[in-house]
């Protein structure tokens, strides 16, 4: 599987945010977006999974399922985490899992939350969640469900030591299955990662 952008461009509000960026990330590479504050790295993600019109340029997926758009054979994970604070830790999820076309048996829920070090909360209301119990309740989607691109917008943000190392492991799982990965971050990921430089470097 090989992911390909050639000459992208991305306008937000008539506003170029950059233009002529091109690479490619070959199955079990990482790459790291980098770049300053509002160089376009969110927008970059947001693009490739389809939520922002490709101003100009092409993005295409080799490898993957020809009857399926890039978005849906990638997981984005990005600032928001769209959660039902009502709902429990466990329905979320359901949900979520249900939505992008997975299995929701409660045992294969349990295993994902586990995975994040939930599975005590699976009862919870996601209202009573801190910021970092919520953003690995957000990563969770990545292994309740099996989808070849991870698309994510700093995802160690709000994370203690222990859970960003407990993401590294799950994205060097995800290389090592021949998965691709694209995350922007300012920090380290925890795993090798080639640099992708989003407007002027940093």
């Amino acid at each position: 599987m090989r992911l390909h952008a050639e000459a992208l461009a991305c306008q937000r509000g008539g506003r170029t945010v950059f233009r002529d960026l091109s690479f490619q990330a070959e199955a079990g590479e990482a790459l790291q977006v980098v770049g300053r504050n509002g160089a376009g790295k969110s927008s970059l993600l947001r693009m490739i999974a389809g939520l922002v019109p490709v101003a100009a340029g092409a993005i295409r997926l080799d490898g993957g399922d020809p009857e399926a758009s890039i978005g849906e054979q990638a997981h984005y994970c990005g600032h928001q985490d769209a959660f039902k604070p009502a709902l429990t830790v466990k329905e979320n999820l359901a949900f979520w899992t249900a939505f992008l076309g997975g299995p929701a048996t409660g045992d294969d829920l349990l295993a994902a939350l586990a995975r994040l070090g939930l599975d005590h909360l699976a009862d919870l209301p996601a209202g009573y969640l801190s910021a970092g119990q919520r953003r690995r309740l957000a990563l969770a989607r990545l292994v309740s469900i099996a989808r070849p691109l991870w698309l994510l917008d700093e995802p160690t943000a709000a994370l203690d030591q222990a859970s960003q190392q407990v993401l590294a492991s799950l994205m060097a799982a995800h290389l090592a299955g021949g998965g691709l990965i694209l995350a922007a971050t300012h920090g380290p990921l925890g795993i090798a990662a080639r640099a992708l430089v989003v407007g002027p470097a940093p």
